[in-house]
């Protein structure tokens, strides 16, 4: 049981590794770096202190051009996870952040509320980690396994619009009448939520599904997830960039 979360900061992981989209995060947008996009977006939120960490250094370089913080990561890190944790214990090693929230690099055009939403999540005492997720329409969608499902517990029939998740995976599920929620990939941590799960191995399950998430439930986290209208565009391919420019030109 913890209090809630007064001050947070917005970490963003970055790296130039992508092999459908290389250089990703320096890809042009509206006349900015993808990762500088991402920046903005983070920024209205209004949540605090915004810092990239950034697995090489023209991530860096394009990030303070532009007016930003950004930090030096070990590029051999396994994960977004790994490189945030990293870079809180650079830029707040006496602890001062009790919240972190985890904005992935590749969404140019997230709605800042998005943001407040996955937040206010960790109000709860109880909760350790916050996510996001979204009712899917596409029956494609249902059966595809590079779309994440949440497994909540909410009363849709209720209209509840947040509960406690209980299992992340690529299978079809739940089984019986009623929505099915997609993942999105937003995450907001207490801080020693965040500690916790970097320190601890990778989980069975984990490493079966390929769903980081699942480590935290298997060290008996609470993670907390609601439900928002719409999935935030990620830029993983050629023809993703192409609608984020779209959309932002």
């Amino acid at each position: 049981m913890t209090a809630a979360p007064k001050n947070p900061i917005i970490m963003i992981p970055a790296r130039m590794a992508s092999t459908r989209l290389p250089n990703k995060p320096l890809a042009d947008i509206a006349g900015l770096p993808m990762i500088v996009q991402v920046l903005r977006r983070a920024e209205e939120a209004k949540h605090g202190r915004v810092v990239v960490a950034c697995a090489e250094q023209e991530i860096k370089d394009a990030v303070e051009k532009a007016g930003g913080e950004a930090v030096l990561t070990d590029p051999a890190l396994p994960s977004g996870s790994d490189r945030i944790l990293q870079a809180l214990q650079k830029v707040d090693a006496q602890g001062e952040h009790d919240a972190v929230i985890n904005v992935q690099g590749d969404l140019p055009t997230l709605d800042p509320k998005l943001i407040e939403t996955a937040f206010a999540l960790l109000n709860n005492a109880e909760t350790d980690i916050g996510t996001l997720g979204c009712i899917i329409t596409k029956e494609s969608e249902k059966t595809n396994p590079n779309v994440v499902k949440a497994i909540a517990e909410i009363d849709f029939a209720a209209n509840e619009r947040q509960g406690r998740a209980l299992y992340f995976s690529r299978t079809t599920a739940p089984s019986g009448d009623g929505p099915l929620l997609h993942h999105i990939g937003l995450y907001t941590y207490k801080r020693a939520a965040l500690e916790k799960f970097v320190a601890s191995k990778p989980a069975a399950l984990e490493k079966r599904e390929k769903l980081e998430q699942l480590r935290a439930l298997a060290l008996g986290m609470r993670i907390d997830i609601a439900v928002v209208d719409t999935v935030p565009l990620g830029v993983d391919t050629p023809e993703d960039l192409e609608a984020a420019r779209h959309a932002l030109k």
